[in-house]
């Protein structure tokens, strides 16, 4: 099967110096996310926090020259341990965290399958298909960067 150029498939996994229940705690104070990450705005919560049925939205904009409206639709969330979504706007498909304990903290594996829906995107990636890939990688980067940031105060 050939891998669509308008899919970005990720996996990975990070390690933080808190344990599960300290690292949910941070990802819970979603009011202060747009100061947290410079490619966030426009960010609301429909909801009653972070539990199936929230709706997360936003504007994301990484470090390239393109915008993208979504919206993060929480199917199944277990406190300190799991949250399953399905994104949806100008990117498509399903995510997923997983929190386990490590002697140390807390080991986050994160997962999604995501289709560029926005015409511009589409075109782009199959122009410049790596440029956006880095794009999609800095703000993952800079998302495990604020959460350390925010676990260390």
């Amino acid at each position: 099967m050939v891998a669509s150029p308008y899919v970005i498939e990720y996996s990975g996994s990070f390690l933080f110096p808190v344990p599960p229940e300290a690292l949910w705690s941070a990802i819970e104070e979603m009011e202060h996310f747009e100061g947290w990450w410079s490619w966030l705005s426009d960010f609301q919560l429909d909801g009653p926090g972070l539990q199936a049925g929230s709706v997360l939205r936003g504007v994301v904009s990484p470090p390239v020259p393109y915008r993208m409206t979504v919206r993060v639709q929480l199917d199944r969330c277990e406190p300190a341990r799991r949250v399953e979504a399905t994104v949806h706007g100008d990117l498509e498909g399903p995510a997923r965290l997983t929190l386990e304990p490590t002697a140390d903290g807390t080991r986050a594996d994160v997962s999604w399958r995501i289709e560029m829906t926005q015409r511009r995107m589409r075109v782009a990636s199959l122009l410049a298909g790596p440029l956006l890939r880095w794009g999609h990688d800095r703000v993952v980067e800079m998302t495990v960067r604020g959460f350390r940031r925010q676990l260390t105060r």
